[in-house]
């Protein structure tokens, strides 16, 4: 409950009709300043809905300033909240902020966490195909050094993309691939991630990714280029509570290695 109240107490500095008045331009406020604040919430309180009727009665449509200070200057703790007067007076406050009463104002704070909660979650998952993208033009730039470690937090263990990856890296390798990286010949770009199926434990992505690479053969004059536009679907699962990438479907996968071949 004392977050609750820390949250209600920032609400109200916030509200208009306080921010608009002589203790929106206050920073501490004093005995004459919760007098003020009084008035405004009596003011407020005498047309609101939720005190048309009995509830008017049950708790009453003003807070002393008295009260008022006490709970914007005491530090509460959560036995509190068993207070039945300091229930009333909470309720009061949280109409005026424009909730139908504590109860109300406690469930949108709920929703809003877990809003928050789902919406990081999201942005995570979606910052996981940029750290991808950014540690494979890593490995690309270690070439013909196969650092396969660079994808250890980001890639699942014995993945099938991991195997492919393994496969196509030592390849290329193997020929000695080295990206040319001076005056920003190669790079890539990642815009509009987009989640498009999610399960408690699974994810689908889709990213527009735009990569622009120049491979040199190590003691020769061959050069192989990868001039793309595409769109990367990634299939990410949770792994002790932590995202990575299970799989990666590129149309284009492969096509370095390919070229390579037929040259061979």
């Amino acid at each position: 409950m004392k977050t609750i109240y820390n949250l209600i107490r920032d609400e109200v500095g916030n509200h208009p009709k306080i921010k608009n008045s002589v203790l929106g331009k206050v920073k501490k406020w004093k005995r004459s300043h919760y007098i003020i604040l009084s008035e405004i919430i009596k003011e407020e309180l005498s047309e609101a809905e939720e005190l048309q009727g009995g509830k008017r009665f049950e708790i009453g449509n003003t807070i002393s300033h008295v009260t008022l200070q006490r709970f914007f200057e005491n530090d509460y703790q959560d036995k509190t909240h068993n207070d039945l007067r300091f229930l009333k007076t909470l309720d009061k406050i949280c109409i005026f902020l424009g909730y139908k009463d504590l109860n109300s104002y406690i469930q949108y704070v709920k929703d809003s966490i877990q809003e928050n909660d789902i919406q990081s979650e999201d942005e995570r998952s979606k910052e996981l195909v940029n750290l991808y993208c950014k540690a494979a033009f890593e490995l690309y730039k270690n070439f013909p050094t196969l650092k396969l470690d660079l994808l250890d937090d980001l890639v699942i263990k014995n993945s099938p993309f991991l195997e492919r990856v393994s496969v196509f890296g030592q390849e290329l390798c193997q020929k000695n691939f080295q990206l040319v990286t001076k005056n920003n010949r190669s790079n890539h770009e990642v815009f509009d991630i987009q989640i498009i199926t999610e399960d408690q434990d699974k994810k689908v992505l889709e990213a527009q990714e735009f990569w622009n690479l120049l491979f040199k053969v190590g003691g020769t004059d061959e050069e192989y280029f990868v001039n793309q536009l595409s769109t990367q679907t990634y299939f990410i699962r949770k792994v002790d509570n932590k995202w990575k990438i299970w799989d990666i479907y590129n149309p284009n996968a492969g096509r370095l290695n390919d070229k390579a071949k037929s040259r061979s």
